[in-house]
């Protein structure tokens, strides 16, 4: 387990990283609390922080605060404040602001290794849960969930510079593998494009049924030729012990605009979504390269209504 360790003295760091490492954790110590704070905000497997109360310009209860914040609900991380002062009051200050335990300063060994088995135990379950949570159980992809929050952050990082595509796709047809092959044989189909939409880009959900997305940290163009390697990849790809199933897909790309919201971003790739679909399927059209109709509200409707009863 990697341990984020913060105590202004560094005899107290060497002494405590000696302890600590006996229970076979990784220990990275930090006298300041705010450059503690941006590596547990940079290094995602970060599951303990042990800090002490009486820092310098960030006190331990404002770390274990903002650390706590910062972990949110889809991450496992494990506070542990500890002081040598036993007051009441701040140890339940402590568990207020974000600390999940309390250890006197300095700690007995034992104890603290001890405790810090107890934080491995509750911290690996609580990832499990948040992956059970975040996932979707047939393909392994972002569930829609999962997927939405994270591009909301793509959103937020956009205003920032950081610009982004959507690419939004589904499988052609896919009612027809199901009807002539079995469901089973449709899973294995989800199965395989989910894997080529993963390979393709690391930010990859199914949002329902044979509907997926990704979210490409590039502009239109290259977000573009991605979804068109994929396009090529599905299509290349062969089913059934006859290899006789073949499938194909449609795909709508849209660019984040300055003040888009990520449902207006996927309105524009689900729009080019259903130009590629009208236009012969099997391909990808781009969202700014064609005249925007208001058959895509009532195509869209009858898809969703397929799907419910396909599902």
């Amino acid at each position: 387990m990697r341990i984020v360790l913060v105590d202004p003295s560094r005899a107290v760091q060497r002494i405590m990283k000696s302890m600590i490492e006996q229970g076979e954790h990784e220990v990275i110590p930090f006298s300041d609390g705010r450059q503690a704070l941006d590596y547990i905000g940079s290094e995602k497997d970060v599951r303990a922080l042990i800090t002490s109360a009486e820092l310098g310009r960030m006190s331990g209860i404002e770390l274990c605060e903002a650390s706590r914040g910062l972990a949110g609900t889809q991450r496992a991380l494990y506070i542990l404040l500890m002081s040598s002062n036993d007051d009441f009051h701040l140890i339940v200050k402590a568990l207020d602001h974000g600390a999940d335990d309390f250890i006197h300063k300095p700690p007995y060994p034992e104890e603290l290794r001890a405790r810090l088995r107890a934080a491995d135990r509750f911290t690996s379950m609580q990832q499990e849960l948040i992956r059970h949570a975040s996932t979707d159980f047939l393909t392994g992809l972002m569930n829609r969930r999962a997927f939405f929050e994270r591009a909301v952050e793509a959103c937020r990082e956009a205003e920032t510079g950081r610009t982004f595509s959507t690419v939004l796709f589904d499988i052609d047809h896919f009612k027809r593998v199901n009807d002539e092959y079995g469901h089973e044989a449709g899973d294995r189909v989800l199965q395989a494009v989910a894997a080529e939409a993963l390979s393709a880009c690391t930010i990859a959900g199914r949002l329902g049924g044979e509907e997926f997305c990704l979210i490409v940290r590039s502009d239109m163009i290259d977000a573009t030729e991605v979804a068109n390697e994929l396009r090529r990849a599905i299509e290349a790809l062969r089913f059934g012990p006859d290899r006789q199933i073949a499938i194909t897909s449609s795909f709508g790309v849209a660019e984040w605009e300055p003040g888009d919201t990520i449902d207006q971003v996927l309105r524009r790739a689900d729009v080019a979504l259903y130009e590629a679909k009208r236009s012969g399927r099997n391909r990808v059209v781009a969202s700014d390269t064609f005249a925007v109709t208001k058959d895509h509200d009532t195509w869209r409707n009858i898809a969703r209504v397929g799907k419910s009863r396909a599902q």
